[in-house]
């Protein structure tokens, strides 16, 4: 049973300072709210929710949702985001795919070169200085700008990023009330109970309802979604704005935000270890869904990882800062994992077809 907004958010409102709840006030005023009643690495092998090998039911009727990638206006931004829109094309007509529409949800408050080539949701960023300099805390902002002005007519929403490449078709993987989202090693709730508690009191249940997940990626239905994002977006707020949270998550924190939401909000998930892979860390693509190419592959020439140096070959996104990725990159040399060739192959066929490509 979902944990209602009646009993959370004094508990909540305990653990911001006057300036914040003003400011929220502030960020909100212009707009209607949303409904709110609220309700390295390890192994997951132990977890009984936790599937190790996706697999998509037969059934009749699909079940669609909506992919919503939240970004920028930077060139880091969009070049990853026209990638990402390229493989979504691809598969979504696909058998297998439930895939339905797609937005970019473009938090720098104005519109941008893409408009007319990736359906994009115009959001406003946080005012100046709430972030902190933390720029992935106006996500939750601009997804409740989203679900608050958008018409939406899928009836469930993946939350994905701009350096996500899908590989495959993929098929609504969420459950009846359930969810469904990738566990990240990581994000270990049992491990900072202490600090969870300022936001998820032990009245509402154990540590253990908090999954170890971010917001992406995530399966969820959009009415759970639409009650989860105003909390998700006050639940950051408040850990960006107490020091213990914010050293003890640091660039995690909004991940932690959104799975405290989560669980107030009786929203639990099942967890997809396979939902995506992160090269060079994971080697094979066979069974997921999305690449996600957030680490750096540093290789040899001899098909060594360099792990902490600065490979012989080498694809890290965060070359590629000031201008896109040049078209027709190097592949890798043999003995370097499946994974990270077919990254690099598919950013090399994303870049050779798709329009006015600069580098």
């Amino acid at each position: 049973m979902g944990f209602r907004g009646k009993f959370f958010f004094p508990m909540l409102m305990m653990t911001l300072s006057l300036f914040l709840i003003i400011r929220y006030n502030y960020i909100v005023s212009g707009d209607p709210p949303l409904q709110q009643d609220l309700p390295g690495r390890r192994s997951f092998s132990s977890r009984d929710d936790v599937i190790s090998s996706v697999k998509a039911p037969s059934q009749k009727t699909k079940r669609l949702f909506h992919t919503a990638v939240t970004a920028t206006d930077s060139v880091y931004s969009t070049w990853q985001c026209r990638i990402m829109y390229y493989w979504y094309n691809r598969f979504r007509d696909e058998p297998g795919s439930e895939m339905g529409g797609y937005t970019r949800i473009l938090h720098s408050g104005r519109p941008d070169g893409l408009m007319d080539e990736i359906p994009t949701f115009v959001a406003n960023p946080l005012p100046s200085g709430v972030d902190q300099g933390y720029v992935v805390l106006n996500r939750p902002w601009a997804f409740v700008q989203w679900l608050q002005q958008a018409h939406i007519e899928e009836d469930y929403i993946l939350m994905a990023e701009p350096d996500h490449i899908i590989v495959k078709p993929i098929p609504n993987l969420a459950r009846g009330k359930l969810g469904a989202a990738f566990p990240f090693s990581y994000i270990e709730p049992k491990k900072y109970e202490l600090v969870l508690r300022k936001f998820f009191p032990k009245e509402i249940g154990p540590i253990s309802r908090i999954d170890p997940i971010g917001n992406s990626p995530v399966i969820v239905s959009k009415n759970a979604l639409m009650k989860i994002a105003p909390t998700w977006m006050n639940v950051s707020l408040a850990m960006k704005n107490d020091p213990e949270t914010d050293k003890a998550f640091g660039w995690v924190l909004e991940m932690y935000a959104y799975a405290v939401s989560s669980a107030l909000h009786g929203v639990s998930n099942i967890l997809h270890k396979d939902f995506m892979i992160q090269p060079p860390w994971d080697t094979e693509t066979k069974k997921t869904y999305i690449i996600h190419y957030t680490y750096g592959c540093d290789f040899d020439m001899k098909g060594k990882m360099m792990y902490g140096k600065i490979g012989e070959w080498r694809f890290d996104k965060r070359s590629y800062g000031d201008k896109p990725p040049p078209r027709n990159l190097t592949l890798p040399p043999p003995g370097v994992p499946e994974s990270v060739v077919t990254l690099v192959s598919m950013v090399n066929e994303a870049t050779a077809n798709i329009p006015n490509w600069k580098s």
